[in-house]
């Protein structure tokens, strides 16, 4: 069950409003309103006495005769009629008046406008000079073949179709992904395990394990782990940790990946809960601005989820492969071997995985032209994954696999793991 995130109810802060008294009341609901203005009150204007009368008439039948149904409320409403006939029509032969005067007030405004902005361009012309005027075409003139962006061929073009994500808009959607591969480079880790005196790879393996539990139990974006997950491993690439502050490292950077992706992130109070009180609130504090620091307040980590849905839409895959490459990709989280690899072509070996147990087939050109890679580039990953998939699991780091084995996730943990000869045949 998610946890309680302490809401408080809202309350509506309208006043009620509830007569006091049938004094006042004439025919129902309409109230009598006296003529003259309260003791020491300005008089208003006699033409907005009647209208305003009119105007809140109406409002406070339609308010307050809440036992009855709208008809009878709109035949009510359209049944007031000024007091004094008088004083109807001289209201309605001013509002005439006004609305003419209006109207040629505004034919006016329009006729100066035009003459206006005629006579700031005179000007602006006179005051260009010959040269200007010369590059004044020049800059209207279309961009060089060079500065264009590079034309997809038709049988390559998978962002025709209009979508919800960001990342995946039609036409920024090229870009936007060979800039993060592009970025790649600058957060490329190392196996930073032999410099770290107190841990090792079984206690970053139960810390990814329990941040994969936090981001089921507060029902956050896939995007949120795999970026917390990346937090966690640049920073123990530059910084000494010990192993009462692995879990204060891992919820801090989980707070920060909340942060950048949600668009409701828990507070504080939920991240100090779900630690069981072990820190202090100037602990999480202090360690937020360390990962900070650590990362130089670079946030946007390229992680392999987002290639992954990228990558599945050049084969158009179902939601039932590209959660089972979701589920590979999730359990090279717990593995150390996989930290130094790189996220787009993580994705790309994990959705290749996928698309072989299911039979699919293998690395197509599309795939190969998106991803920028070939079937040699992920023939080594794709064997470690293999070699993963196959291996058993340890009983201490379930919750992946007890995940993605519930029918929601279309119970892809539970499906045979292709075998070693089949793969072999698909990347050769």
């Amino acid at each position: 069950m998610p946890f309680s995130r302490g809401k408080k109810p809202t309350v509506c802060k309208i006043p009620k409003f509830n007569l006091k008294s049938s004094e006042n009341v004439v025919d129902g609901p309409h109230i009598k309103r006296p003529s003259s203005p309260p003791q020491g009150a300005p008089r208003k204007r006699t033409a907005f006495i009647d209208l305003t009368n009119a105007v809140s008439q109406c409002f406070v039948t339609l308010q307050f005769s809440d036992d009855d149904d709208d008809d009878v409320n709109v035949r009510r409403a359209h049944k007031i009629e000024f007091s004094n006939p008088i004083k109807k029509k001289e209201a309605t032969k001013k509002v005439q008046k006004k609305t003419c005067v209006t109207s040629k007030n505004e034919a006016n405004l329009k006729k100066s406008a035009s003459v206006t902005s005629e006579s700031s361009c005179e000007e602006q012309e006179e005051d260009q000079s010959p040269a200007e005027k010369l590059e004044e075409p020049l800059l209207r003139a279309p961009l060089p073949a060079h500065l264009l962006p590079p034309q997809i061929p038709p049988e390559f073009d998978i962002d025709s179709d209009a979508s919800n994500d960001h990342t995946q808009t039609p036409e920024y959607a090229k870009d936007i992904f060979d800039y993060l591969k592009k970025s790649e480079e600058k957060f490329v880790l190392h196996d930073y395990m032999e410099s770290q005196l107190s841990l090792n790879p079984s206690m970053r393996a139960i810390l990814v394990d329990w941040l994969v539990e936090v981001q089921e139990n507060f029902e956050l974006n896939h995007e949120t782990l795999y970026l917390a997950v990346k937090m966690t491993d640049h920073y123990l690439a530059v910084a000494q940790a010990s192993r009462e502050s692995l879990q204060l490292i891992g919820s801090t950077a989980m707070l920060l990946a909340c942060k950048f992706e949600e668009r409701l992130p828990p507070c504080v109070d939920d991240f100090l809960y779900i630690c069981d009180d072990a820190y202090k609130r100037s602990q999480l504090i202090s360690m937020e601005g360390s990962i900070l620091q650590a990362l130089k307040f670079e946030l946007n980590i390229p992680v392999a989820y987002r290639f992954l849905r990228r990558y599945a839409k050049c084969v158009n895959a179902g939601m039932d492969t590209l959660t089972l490459a979701r589920f590979v990709c999730e359990l090279s989280l717990l593995e150390m071997q996989f930290v130094p690899v790189r996220a787009s072509l993580l994705a790309s070996a994990c959705l290749l995985i996928a698309l072989v147990t299911k039979d699919l087939g293998g690395w197509t050109p599309s795939l190969q032209f998106h991803s920028g890679y070939s079937v040699e580039d992920l023939a080594p990953v794709a064997r470690n994954l293999q070699h993963m998939l196959n291996s058993p699991s340890d009983s201490k780091l379930a919750t992946v696999r007890s995940k993605y084995a519930h029918r929601v996730f279309f119970e892809v943990a539970l499906l045979p793991v292709v075998s070693s000869e089949k793969l072999e045949r698909f990347l050769k």
